[in-house]
């Protein structure tokens, strides 16, 4: 098992450097789902909410969280990112928005945070937006599904489906 990178010798939290990596094309795809009633889910459909459009509001908020990671995660590095993209699937048999969030760029380290954190801010923009109508929503599944790039190379969570 490899060791905890943000913990020096004495366990001390530390960020790491990685000033001496190689600079290579870093991509990392994230997904989450809110879980809500159907009522709910059609209001988003229809883009009948009184608070306007809840997909292009989470999508942004998404976006932006990806952007602060930095802000929001102790000890990661700022990142240039070069893209990112939140996308939605509506599934009406289970009730649920799914969402996907996808992170590149070309640097010294992983966009994997980003990722999760612009795919776990969607959903909560969801919640928040939908919450006066339904309380009860849940937020799950909040994962990475694949990332490529850097020395520790591929990863793809089996059975995960990305583009």
């Amino acid at each position: 098992m490899s060791k905890l990178t943000h913990l020096d010798a004495a366990g001390a939290a530390h960020m790491v450097d990685v000033s001496q990596k190689s600079v290579t094309t870093r991509e990392a795809i994230a997904s989450a789902e809110i879980v809500m009633l159907p009522a709910t889910l059609e209001l988003i459909a229809s883009a009948g909410h009184k608070k306007g459009d809840v997909l292009a509001v989470a999508r942004i908020a998404g976006i932006q969280a990806a952007k602060r990671c930095s802000d929001l995660i102790p000890l990661c590095h700022p990142l240039m990112l070069s893209s990112v993209d939140v996308q939605f699937e509506l599934d009406t048999v289970n009730s649920r928005v799914k969402i996907q969030a996808r992170c590149k760029l070309a640097g010294q380290t992983g966009v994997e945070m980003e990722a999760l954190t612009a795919a776990s801010v969607a959903a909560l923009t969801i919640y928040d937006m939908c919450k006066a109508v339904d309380r009860g929503m849940v937020i799950a599944a909040v994962q990475l599904e694949h990332k490529s790039g850097g020395k520790s190379g591929d990863y793809a969570r089996e059975g995960a489906q990305h583009a």
